[in-house]
């Protein structure tokens, strides 16, 4: 299989991530793209859902492509994710070994790419991974101002 554009594997992301606002979960979703162009791994925010606050949308896609490979390690992989990560998935997709991180819009809160810090870039890790932020971020915000939005008409009322 010939290898995608980065926006066609941020669309399979962001198919995720309306999985996850249809659960009523905040809207956030993940692929794992292995070094030939196929996705391997996908996941959506189910901290809600399955009770686990380690459940974000990048740990989701990280146990599915980790577990169809067989190990813990995603050496040659892309994570393709429709918000920048926070300090707990950053530091997985590190542990991981993933080459490459690209993810849609920042996270001013807890972002831990770009927004807060660029826990990425520190010298300390045995390992780099290569990140780019931005990628299709119109539609990734769109989803989350939908949701948020939603939740506050709810409350309202």
């Amino acid at each position: 299989m010939a290898m995608r554009s980065d926006d066609f594997y941020m669309h399979r992301a962001l198919d995720q991530a309306r999985l996850a606002l249809a659960a009523g979960e905040v809207p956030v979703g993940a692929v794992v793209v292995d070094p030939a162009g196929e996705i391997i791994g996908a996941g959506f925010n189910a901290p809600i859902g399955e009770h686990d606050p380690s459940a974000h949308a990048e740990v989701q896609a990280l146990r599915a492509a980790c577990t169809r490979l067989g190990n813990y390690r995603l050496d040659g992989c892309t994570l393709y994710v429709t918000l920048e990560p926070c300090l707990m998935c950053s530091g997985a997709l590190i542990h991981a070994r993933l080459a490459r991180v690209v993810y849609g819009a920042a996270e001013p809160k807890t972002g831990m790419v770009e927004s807060r810090a660029n826990l990425f870039a520190q010298p300390w890790h045995n390992h780099c991974v290569e990140v780019e932020g931005g990628r299709l971020a119109a539609q990734a915000k769109r989803l989350l101002r939908e949701f948020f939005a939603a939740r506050r008409d709810a409350s309202d009322g």
